[in-house]
C-alpha cells in the first residue's frame, strides 16, 4: 500500500457533487439525498460557490426543532463555512482534520468552488482495498 503521506485527496475523493441552494426546501434536500444514496450534499449559490454542507446529521436537528414539512430551508440548518480541503492536501490531514473537528465530509474546493467531497466512507474504501503491486 502507498505511504499514506504520500496520498493526495484528488485520489480519494468523490468528483460526482450533488448541491442545493439555501434556499431549497429540507424535504427537497432530503430528496436529494436518499435518490443518490449519499449523506451530504454542498450548499452552494447563484455562482456555484460553496457557501455550507447539509448533512444526515443535520436532519436530527431537522426534525427535532420543526415541524414535518414546515416549508424550512436548508440555510436555517446547514453548516456554514464549512472545513475544506483542496485536491493537493495530503489525505492522512484531511484525516486529522476531520478527527479534531468530529467531522465526517470535508468538501474539496478550488478557489471558492467545489470540485469533490472526501468523506469518512472515501477513506474506508481506500483502506480496505488491494493495492495493485508496484512494479
Amino acid at each position: 500500500m502507498d505511504d499514506i503521506e504520500d496520498v493526495f485527496v484528488a485520489r480519494l475523493m468523490t468528483s460526482e457533487l450533488h448541491t442545493v441552494t439555501p434556499g431549497t426546501l429540507v424535504e427537497d434536500a432530503a430528496a436529494v439525498l436518499l435518490d443518490n444514496d449519499i449523506s451530504s450534499a454542498l450548499v452552494v449559490d447563484e455562482a456555484g460557490v460553496l457557501v455550507g454542507i447539509l448533512t444526515t446529521t443535520d436532519f436530527v436537528d431537522i426534525v427535532a426543532k420543526s415541524q414535518p414539512k414546515a416549508e424550512t430551508t436548508v440555510e436555517r440548518y446547514m453548516t456554514r463555512e464549512p472545513i475544506t480541503a483542496s485536491a493537493q492536501d495530503s489525505v492522512s490531514a484531511v484525516a486529522a482534520t476531520m478527527v479534531e473537528h468530529g467531522i465526517h465530509h470535508v468538501p474539496v474546493v478550488e478557489g471558492d468552488e467545489p470540485i469533490g467531497i472526501i468523506t469518512t466512507s472515501d477513506f474506508a474504501a481506500y483502506v480496505s482495498s488491494p493495492e495493485a503491486p508496484s512494479p
